[in-house]
């Protein structure tokens, strides 16, 4: 039954000689296991006339959290090839991805990024960025990560939508008021904290001195601030 198996994967892949397709899938899969490797796509794997199975191009990505186990990979890596604000990012453990619209965007969870981004886009705005800043954002990262935004010329409004789970409420505000007194905004900021001591985090945003919009939800949140730009 096996042996039938193989013979119709052979003549659904279309190779003349399998156990060259097999070989080389393992030695795919165990790259993948042995390099800590999130991603391995191969595109396209081909067969020559001789029945031999090569790899032709590829796509792949390492575990930026097994750096420290793969050193040597990761000592190959070309930053003039990436974006400058993603490698500014990942210094301070920010994770940044640059996109083509106006509403600069700082949260804490990917979901909750993704979500963001949404909300903005149902109230017809378009965000400028994915940042998540994590669950155990400190001032230094949050001094950063408005960096970053505020220094995107096509960012025209900010938007903070932290939720405070493992970082209560009051220590967020005040790493955002402190990150504030470092870096210059020119920008409308819109900031919207939910979870413990959320109360007193906002008051003091409201007593920082400084020009922030506070919402109470996410969905006030986005219509604030596409209106901030408007």
């Amino acid at each position: 039954m096996i042996l039938n198996k193989l013979k119709d994967w052979q003549k659904k892949l279309g190779f003349k000689d399998i156990s060259q397709a097999q070989e080389q899938m393992s030695r795919l899969y165990d790259l993948f296991l042995k390099c800590d490797a999130t991603q391995v796509e191969i595109n396209p794997m081909v067969e020559t006339d001789t029945g031999k199975v090569y790899c032709v191009d590829a796509k792949i990505n390492f575990d930026d959290n097994a750096s420290f186990r793969q050193k040597e990979i990761f000592s190959w890596r070309d930053t003039a090839e990436e974006d400058p604000r993603e490698v500014a990012a990942s210094k301070f453990d920010l994770n940044y991805i640059g996109m083509d619209g106006n509403i600069g965007c700082m949260v804490n969870g990917a979901g909750l990024a993704m979500a963001t981004m949404d909300i903005i886009k149902l109230y017809n705005g378009s965000p400028a960025n994915f940042l998540d800043v994590g669950g155990g954002a400190n001032t230094t990262q949050i001094t950063e990560a408005f960096k970053i935004i505020s220094s995107d010329p096509q960012v025209k409004a900010i938007l903070v939508n932290i939720f405070g789970g493992i970082m209560k409420c009051d220590i967020i505000a005040n790493g955002i008021v402190q990150a504030l007194k470092q870096v210059q905004i020119k920008q409308p900021v819109v900031v919207r904290l939910a979870g413990t001591n959320v109360d007193l985090g906002q008051k003091i945003l409201k007593e920082s001195g400084f020009n922030l919009t506070t919402a109470s939800d996410l969905d006030d949140a986005a219509q604030k601030a596409v209106k901030a730009i408007k």
